[in-house]
């Protein structure tokens, strides 16, 4: 792209902001967003960040009947001192464009891309919220908007960034789930967009976690399309396992979402030398476990919850609960250690966080 200005339209208007204690996830929008579009044969380009506004696309843009895109979701923390920082935002962009590969959607300029999401953030850096567990959720976006019904690659997109405040996840401290394995629906295969960020994997997720609701399930674990034996992923989250001193979680194998928290945990666990694999897990194998008092602990990774402790699996009519149904050592040290590096509230040795300055709103 030729073109790496960013042109600004401020909002004439401001909303009211949600107090930090009644903070949804996802409801609430910031004043401002940013939009750049993609043709043939001018690339990406214009570039801006205008008003948070309804989008104009024509009924017949291909995003509504082939599903081509991708999302990302990321965090802007307030430190105790009032900066405002990421974490791990570079992730987010390579990984965005490992999704837009699979998905025959063209690249964007990483760096060009992480400039935009800091000067969006700066520029609503009031939005930040600051009470203990909250942030500012981003949630970059490409959309196919070519208006044309043949199946095929889309020659228009755009690439649009949104801000949401949200709440803490946990409220009351880590709160162990019951998951149910499930045996009926399939998330994902090798060789499909299991691996990718993408709209269709998430709506084909829905049925089995709203069929396991129905029985006091907080949500589902996958198992591999093929066999139905090798565990996945838990609901939207990577998953591990504590076996006898070694932390286990499964290889990425083409149909593993690689999640930028499951990559932090590993470099964690690995730094606090505490054993660590990815392989490939039964349930066969972790029924055993459990069955030897080997089974120590379980937990979800991902950007939302960061860590979400598992209390209970229930397979094929047994019913497998973990640790007492407690959170685990290390799932909570974990916790607090990613959280606290988020927060700036401990220091932070592997580089992963990314300052947003407030005079990068003002840059041209």
């Amino acid at each position: 792209m030729e073109d790496k200005t960013i042109r600004l339209q401020l909002s004439e208007t401001k909303k009211e902001k949600p107090n930090s204690d009644q903070l949804i996830f996802g409801r609430a929008f910031t004043d401002h967003m940013f939009v750049m579009d993609y043709s043939d044969p001018l690339g990406w380009h214009n570039a801006s960040i205008v008003p948070y506004q309804p989008l104009m696309i024509d009924p017949s843009s291909m995003i509504f009947h082939y599903g081509q895109s991708v999302f990302e979701g990321l965090k802007a923390f307030r430190t105790e001192d009032g900066d405002v920082q990421l974490f791990r935002p570079e992730k987010n962009l390579e990984r965005l464009n490992r999704s837009s590969d699979r998905l025959c959607i063209p690249p964007i300029d990483e760096e060009f891309g992480l400039k935009a999401i800091k000067q969006l953030v700066a520029m609503d850096k009031d939005w930040v919220p600051d009470a203990d567990g909250t942030s500012l959720y981003i949630r970059p976006f490409i959309i196919s908007t070519e208006p044309y019904l043949g199946v095929a690659p889309s020659r228009n997109y755009k690439f649009i960034v949104i801000l949401s405040p949200v709440g803490a996840y946990y409220k009351e401290g880590i709160n162990p789930v019951k998951i149910a394995v499930e045996n009926k629906y399939v998330r994902a295969v090798k060789g499909g967009t299991g691996e990718a960020k993408t709209g269709g994997n998430y709506a084909a997720s829905l049925k089995a976690q709203e069929d396991v609701a129905k029985g006091g399930f907080a949500q589902v674990l996958w198992l591999d399309g093929v066999e139905q034996k090798y565990i996945e992923e838990v609901g939207s989250m990577n998953v591990f396992f504590k076996i006898n001193g070694e932390v286990v979680t499964p290889k990425l194998n083409g149909s593993i979402l690689a999640g930028i928290t499951r990559d932090s945990v590993i470099e964690l666990l690995k730094h606090w030398n505490i054993p660590v694999s990815e392989r490939r897990i039964s349930m066969d194998e972790l029924y055993q476990a459990h069955q030897e008092g080997l089974l120590e602990e379980a937990f979800g990774s991902g950007t939302a919850a960061v860590i979400s402790p598992i209390a209970q699996l229930s397979w094929e009519g047994k019913d497998m609960v973990i640790n007492g149904g407690k959170t685990g050592e290390v799932s909570q040290k974990v916790y607090d250690t990613i959280t606290g590096i988020q927060y700036g509230k401990l220091e932070d040795p592997f580089n992963w966080i990314e300052k947003v300055e407030a005079k990068s709103a003002v840059k041209q």
